[in-house]
């Protein structure tokens, strides 16, 4: 009877509590500010003069600096000789820094681009015909006390007022802080692909976007004739012929329209020989006219110049074909195909090492409990036998 009493009361109470639960008491309202949300992240850009400062360090190698790098973010201030060119490299900002060691002096001054393109183009046109080629970054060159080289986005200028024996590992050093670049910007310019590699002297080849890029660096043709007003990419190189000297001048359109009707262009201003207009640059003017030739291949115009006998100068133009191509871009960190296979194989292990695990157990398991039946004097299986559950009930 008390059970049943105390289960009334508390019945009662849960009945009479109810109203009140459906009535919640009022609030005051919550200020926007009350709220605590997680954490956000910002991306703030950073502006371009912070980066050029970054770009130099402040010691390395014992070099040391006593007051922060020049930034330059004008294409005029990095190199005013060279200003319209590298506003047609896409020329981002730059940093300039002296330093001083022991009595010596090196003068750094690095020029970031919106890519690696832009960047090898500078590279090209600052490094003139003929310096020793160096094992520096991506490339480089020097001639006694000056040196050049490119990483990445990024070309490097360095005087030295003494060149010593660990000069240019101390540019190496120097390279290795320098940031990679990421993804398309790192990619160099495909048309570099197209050169044939046999009697190529590997510090002669030089690239340009525009005009100013392509005269800068000794390009053959008149600027006009390129066609850089139709986005055209300009690449030289000289070539050691058995007969002579030879430069090969490779200029690719968007379109194969475009080369074609700039391949009729170019063929007809070589013809007009003196009566061309403009008149020859001093290239085409010291070539052999005989060995002086014009080629299309897809979105390429081949032209051959310089001193070879014809037979070879036009072997060399056509050892060049164009062939589309699928351009890889560097990815860098792991993608996503690599991290998803890296998945699959994964979980295939863990299958196989769990499919033999289960069959050791169930072997181990079932031959250890047949074994204990045939100690006993029983059959090894159980199949056949008739067993019962015993009750033992009592009154």
């Amino acid at each position: 009877m008390r059970s049943i009493a105390i289960l009334v009361c508390l019945a009662a109470l849960v009945a009479g509590s109810a109203p009140s639960q459906s009535k919640p008491a009022p609030t005051k309202a919550a200020h926007p500010k009350s709220a605590h949300p997680g954490p956000t992240t910002i991306d703030v850009p950073v502006p371009p003069a912070v980066k050029a400062r970054a770009m130099l360090p402040t010691l390395f190698d014992g070099w040391t600096t006593s007051k922060p790098a020049q930034v330059l973010l004008d294409p005029a201030a990095a190199d005013s000789s060279h200003a319209a060119a590298l506003k047609e490299y896409d020329f981002a900002f730059g940093a300039l820094a002296t330093y001083k060691r022991d009595g010596e002096t090196l003068t750094l001054r690095a020029l970031r681009f919106q890519d690696a393109t832009g960047a090898y183009g500078a590279y090209t046109l600052f490094r003139p015909n003929g310096w020793a080629r160096e094992d520096i970054g991506a490339g480089a060159a020097s001639d006694h006390n000056h040196v050049v080289f490119w990483k990445g986005d990024t070309v490097v200028q360095a005087d030295f007022s003494h060149v010593g024996p660990m000069s240019a590992s101390e540019m190496r050093d120097l390279a290795r802080q320098l940031p990679e670049a990421r993804g398309n910007r790192a990619i160099a310019p495909p048309v570099l692909t197209f050169l044939p590699q046999n009697s190529l002297e590997k510090q002669t080849t030089h690239y340009a976007l525009g005009p100013a890029g392509y005269a800068g660096s000794g390009g053959v043709l008149p600027p006009e004739i390129v066609g850089f007003d139709r986005d055209a990419e300009a690449v030289t190189a000289n070539y050691t012929l058995q007969s002579g000297p030879a430069t090969l001048t490779l200029i690719e359109y968007p379109t194969p329209q475009l080369a074609i009707a700039q391949a009729a262009r170019i063929r007809d201003y070589i013809k007009a020989g003196s009566k061309a207009q403009p008149p020859f640059p001093k290239p085409l003017v010291d070539s052999d006219q005989a060995s002086l030739e014009v080629r299309r291949s897809g979105l390429l115009v081949i032209l051959v110049s310089g001193d070879a006998i014809p037979t070879e100068s036009h072997r060399l133009l056509e050892t060049v074909h164009f062939e589309e191509n699928l351009v890889s871009i560097p990815q860098p960190m792991e993608s996503e195909i690599a991290k998803t296979s890296r998945l699959l194989v994964g979980i295939a292990g863990i299958v196989v090492i769990g499919s033999f695990a289960a069959i050791l157990l169930g072997f181990f398991l079932g031959g250890g409990r047949a074994l204990y039946r045939i100690a006993r004097g029983k059959p090894a299986s159980s199949v056949y036998e008739s067993e019962f559950i015993r009750l033992n009930l009592e009154k």
